[in-house]
């Protein structure tokens, strides 16, 4: 509506000139970000944010007010509750078979997609891989979505079967590749040195590669974000032989976005080898609830390509969540999230470091994690890590996981010993613990208190 047209008899002129003025600045914002498609330097607030929604939202057709629809999916909304957590964007996102086509029938929705997609794009060059071409926003979470490309791979190469995979005790990850029906190749991790972390086993994927056909393998999987003890994988290295090779390289960068150390050693990876998609969970790197993952690349056809084995259209429901955070948070904001991340991640080692002495237990020495670090537990009788793991959790402490060696797990007929370890040899419990984005001082205060306690009573009860 064009209130510079409102009579003066409803209102005085200037009185009206005034008020016009003044929402200017909320046009302009709103007119930068459809045209330049950037983050905001700075978060908007809360009631601009429901502006730009609101005003998408109303170029859907199921939000005209003279609409009848006759299909099958004309994004009605029979609960008002639902409709409102939703802003009324019911269409989704995407056309059946191609998640970046626009919908005829859905605008506002196509275009929220499309400006999450950009936003996202230029987070991603904030945090260092400038050299990324494209990316979108998946509504699955990062299994299935890492799923999802391994299933787009195989049309580039049909006779792959097989996906060298760095071992990493984590389910979903694996299931990822069984789902799709391939063949992972298990390369376990290795100590180098007598050190405490867990390393990439560059010589063993160097072996294996030499022992299959080269149009059999499918691609190389690398993960950069973990548990400790294990370190990020040699993510430069492996992208040096993925292009030596000429075998497509697919990194799980699960909440890697958060790190500039990890985003930095994918930027390298791509300049000196190959890296053809990274995905990277949004509940994990954006504060989000889950159900997202951001797929990216550095060439845009690779990217469309998974786009394209999208069976269906998908759920606005993810990408209205991260667009309305990234508008919130800004440049700054996100920046200064993971800056103050860093400062915790440090906070927390030192306490852990201090705790370790007075406790006589060992935090292990892991340069290549920059996000999660692990407490070994030397001093422990064999049942009291386990115990100390549920005593945590039962007084409020979520994340930590206390890893005993010893368990053999069986998942899709694949047997790994000391599951959850990442490695086959045994070492004595450890407890983990991530200082990850949004983590606060006070988490780290209430959590050392905690453990201390907890390792005073076990102490006692010796």
């Amino acid at each position: 509506m064009d209130f510079t047209k409102i009579s003066d008899k409803l209102i005085p002129a200037n009185y009206l000139k005034l008020a016009v003025e003044s929402q200017r600045p909320k046009e302009i914002r709103i007119k930068e970000l459809l045209e330049k498609r950037k983050l905001p330097e700075d978060g908007w607030s809360d009631d601009l944010i429901e502006l730009v929604v609101q005003q998408l939202s109303a170029l859907d057709s199921n939000n005209f007010s003279h609409n009848v629809g006759l299909g099958e999916r004309e994004a009605r909304i029979v609960c008002d509750l639902v409709a409102k957590r939703h802003y009324s964007l019911g269409h989704g996102i995407g056309r059946s078979g191609d998640l970046l086509e626009a919908q005829p029938k859905a605008v506002g929705s196509s275009i929220l997609g499309q400006l999450t997609n950009a936003l996202l794009l230029d987070l991603i060059h904030c945090m260092g891989i400038q050299s990324c071409k494209s990316c979108f926003l998946v509504p699955m979470a990062t299994g299935m979505t890492l799923t999802l490309c391994f299933l787009s791979l195989r049309k580039l190469r049909p006779k792959g079967k097989y996906i060298l995979w760095s071992r990493i005790d984590q389910k979903s990850c694996f299931k990822s590749m069984t789902t799709a029906g391939f063949t992972p190749i298990v390369i376990n991790t290795q100590r180098k040195d007598n050190e405490d972390g867990l390393s990439t086993n560059l010589h063993e994927f160097e072996t294996r590669i030499g022992e299959l056909n080269n149009e059999e393998i499918l691609c190389i999987m690398s993960t950069t974000s973990c548990f400790a003890p294990r370190n990020c994988d040699d993510i430069i290295k492996l992208a040096e032989m993925a292009k030596h090779h000429n075998l497509p390289h697919i990194v799980n960068n699960a909440y890697g976005l958060q790190s500039t150390y990890i985003c930095h050693q994918l930027q390298q990876g791509q300049r000196t080898g190959r890296i053809d998609l990274i995905v990277q969970s949004t509940d994990k790197n954006l504060l989000v609830p889950v159900g997202g993952a951001i797929v990216a690349g550095f060439d845009e056809a690779m990217v469309h390509n998974v786009a394209k084995s999208y069976a269906g259209r998908a759920s606005a429901s993810q990408s209205l969540d991260v667009f309305m955070t990234l508008l919130s948070l800004g440049k700054h904001g996100y920046l200064q999230l993971c800056k103050d991340r860093k400062q915790h991640f440090n906070e927390l080692k030192e306490n852990l470091e201090t705790l370790a002495k007075k406790y006589n237990c060992k935090l292990l020495e892991t340069k290549g994690n920059p996000i999660s670090l692990a407490l070994c537990f030397d001093g422990l009788s064999v049942d009291q890590p386990t115990k100390l793991g549920s005593m945590l959790y039962t007084r409020g402490v979520s994340g930590t996981r206390v890893v005993a060696p010893g368990p053999t797990k069986t998942i899709d007929g694949y047997e790994f010993k000391n599951w959850g370890t990442h490695e086959d040899l045994e070492r004595s419990p450890y407890l983990t613990a991530a200082a990850s984005i949004g983590i606060t001082s006070k988490d780290i205060n209430v959590f050392i208190k905690k453990l201390t306690e907890l390792l005073e009573t076990l102490k006692g009860d010796k």
